[in-house]
């Protein structure tokens, strides 16, 4: 069987072919960047770097756009006084500090809307000409999309246009109230920077526009997938499908969207008070360990946070670990042509990452098996499904020998001896002092039967 995807769209399971051949052509809904990242923004960004690596690993050629959105009502008021784009800049940092950390994969294209105000003009005018969209009635320099006049209109979400809610601004010289804008009038309060010349006026563009515009910009009329999360669909992605379609273009083939992260059963919201930093995560594991929690569940399935995620997906990541160190494996070289079967359909069938991991985890317990067993040939087989396994799932650098100079690396050997020694004189004062100064210089130890291993906290 080959790549099974769920469109949402169609709300189906589909066979997954791309449009051109060899080729896959991603757009991703990247960060509005008002604020720093939350587990929602990681596990969004994470779901479509599982995908494309999936994609590369079965031959294809893969283009992802991920975009910026660097202009937007919440960027102006939470700039405060500052500099908006400045402070947009330095939050857009920490999603790319958090991106890199989780060793998700640079993007193709990484566009920011600030850079296409032009295209979103071209394509706003090009609705106004084909009797979509509209200069506001009270001559301000607002433009809307006119979704009645788009009979579509609803069918990425399968709603009647009566029964949507409309965006809060009506007042502004809206028709309609499911119309939504594509260019916002500058407001006085507002920077002067933070408008644009346009044909209808100073203003700024609208959120939806923009992705339409950056999608086409990069990647044509017609592309593959078009992803985001969950919260997205309604209104930001029915609104993108509508006025590309209304503006003659193809658009998405395929509509993917994650579920969202749950805290302890209840949805996470910042009026709730219930976030969880990035911070409060790294105080319960490593990055590694986020990464692997975080690919732990399907990813239309919500993904529940609780207290012990973290502590649970380290401890399952250091078996991983443990095994590819007992056996000396960890070099970089990987052969995916070592891929079980299993871990393949497991993969093919919409990103079934829990089936994948036990796969994955079968391995390791058959490997450790065969090593006790004194089974060589066994032993090689699973440590090279295992790397190849770990390889797609974005994990390989938890295993692979850290960069380190060799006065640091003898450093930690000669305090893990010690150690070894306190606890052989049952001095395990001392050898938890020891434990600590490593955990100080970023070490993470595990003791297995007959050594003790070690790796950079990721």
């Amino acid at each position: 069987m080959g790549l099974q995807l769920f469109d949402s769209k169609e709300q189906q399971l589909r066979d997954f072919v791309p449009l051109k051949a060899g080729v896959v052509e991603m757009y991703v809904c990247g960060p509005t960047v008002q604020s720093a990242p939350h587990l929602g923004h990681l596990r969004s960004a994470l779901v479509y770097d599982l995908l494309r690596r999936w994609l590369k690993a079965t031959g294809l050629e893969v283009i992802l756009v991920r975009n910026v959105t660097d202009i937007d009502d919440k960027v102006l008021v939470n700039a405060g006084s500052r500099d908006w784009l400045e402070f947009a800049r330095e939050v857009e940092q920490t999603f790319i500090d958090a991106y890199n950390n989780l060793w998700i994969l640079e993007p193709t294209h990484a566009p920011h809307a600030t850079e296409h105000i032009d295209d979103m003009i071209a394509l706003t005018k090009k609705l106004i000409d084909r009797g979509h969209a509209y200069q506001a009635e009270d001559g301000s320099a607002n433009v809307f999309f006119h979704s009645a006049s788009w009979p579509s209109y609803g069918e990425l979400t399968n709603q009647k246009l009566e029964n949507m809610e409309g965006e809060p601004e009506s007042s502004f010289g809206r028709r309609s109230p499911q119309d939504f804008a594509l260019f916002k009038a500058h407001k006085p309060e507002e920077p002067e920077s933070a408008a644009w010349q346009t044909p209808w006026g100073l203003a700024r563009p609208g959120w939806h526009i923009e992705c339409s515009a950056m999608a086409k910009h990069f990647l044509g009329e017609a592309f593959d997938i078009h992803g985001g999360g969950l919260d997205l669909r309604f209104p930001h992605h029915e609104n993108e499908l509508a006025q590309s379609r209304a503006a003659g273009d193809h658009f998405a083939n395929f509509w993917l969207h994650n579920a969202l992260v749950t805290i302890n059963g209840s949805k996470m919201s910042k009026s709730s008070g219930n976030g969880v930093s990035v911070e409060e995560l790294l105080e319960q594991g490593s990055w590694a360990a986020i990464r692997y929690w975080l690919v732990s569940a399907q990813y239309r399935s919500n993904l529940d946070y609780t207290k012990a995620s973290i502590k649970d997906a380290q401890a399952a990541l250091e078996r991983i670990v443990g095994f590819i160190k007992r056996v000396g494996a960890t070099g970089k070289d990987v052969d995916l042509t070592k891929l079980p079967e299993d871990f393949i359909q497991a993969m093919n069938a919409d990103l079934n990452t829990p089936l994948a991991l036990a796969v994955l985890h079968e391995s390791v317990r058959a490997g450790n098996t065969a090593f006790d067993n004194g089974d060589s040939k066994e032993v090689e087989a699973q440590v090279e499904a295992v790397k190849a396994m770990i390889h797609v799932l974005g994990l390989s650098k938890a295993y692979q020998e850290p960069e380190v100079s060799k006065e640091f690396k003898a450093q930690i050997e000669e305090l893990i001896a010690k150690r070894q020694q306190a606890k052989t004189a049952k001095d395990f004062n001392t050898a938890d002092k020891i434990r600590a100064e490593l955990e100080g210089l970023g070490v993470i130890i595990k003791d297995l039967p007959n050594e003790t291993i070690w790796s950079i906290n990721g």
